[in-house]
């Protein structure tokens, strides 16, 4: 898919599943985006001991630089969020919204009917994006985050019916 950003600059995107050797690379990703990143630890245990656990990596389809990363656990008819991210180099691009619906499209794929996620209450971009994307606030978990106590937006979204072939 090609995108174009604020800077005029084309990204077109591809998705593959995430592999293990992909770890360091996100991990510094999330350190770029997270106060409280996620372990190496944390993600091979999803990848390996995970059976619920589903994660995607965008890669620029041209370099095959890794520019993002999103992860959610598929149980019964709900998907839950657990991580998105963007890689700082590449914001501000739309690529955001096509990683959220990458997860929702393959959400829907594997019979989800429904997406849920915490956001931090004070991270107004990332509710914005979500709203974009088709969820909306439902509720407040109180202190949700543990490295400063930050209440959590929660936030739903109903998921269209996959189209599957016969």
């Amino acid at each position: 898919m090609r995108r174009e950003g604020p800077q005029g600059e084309p990204v077109r995107t591809s998705f593959r599943p995430m592999r293990e050797s992909d770890i360091p690379v996100v991990c510094a990703i999330e350190q770029e985006s997270f106060p409280t990143p996620w372990t190496e630890g944390a993600f091979r245990n999803e990848l390996s001991s995970n059976n619920f656990a589903h994660y995607v990596i965008m890669q620029d389809a041209e370099s095959g630089e890794i520019a993002g990363y999103g992860g959610m656990w598929l149980i019964l008819e709900e998907a839950h969020v657990t991580n998105v991210a963007v890689r700082a180099a590449f914001r501000g691009r739309g690529l955001g919204e096509r990683l959220m619906r990458e997860l929702m499209s393959k959400a829907s794929f594997l019979g989800a009917l429904r997406m849920t996620l915490e956001v931090r209450q004070s991270n107004l971009i990332a509710q914005g994006l979500y709203e974009k994307v088709g969820f909306h606030a439902v509720g407040v978990r109180r202190g949700y985050y543990t490295d400063n106590n930050e209440d959590a937006v929660i936030m739903w979204a109903d998921l269209p019916k996959a189209r599957r072939s016969p």
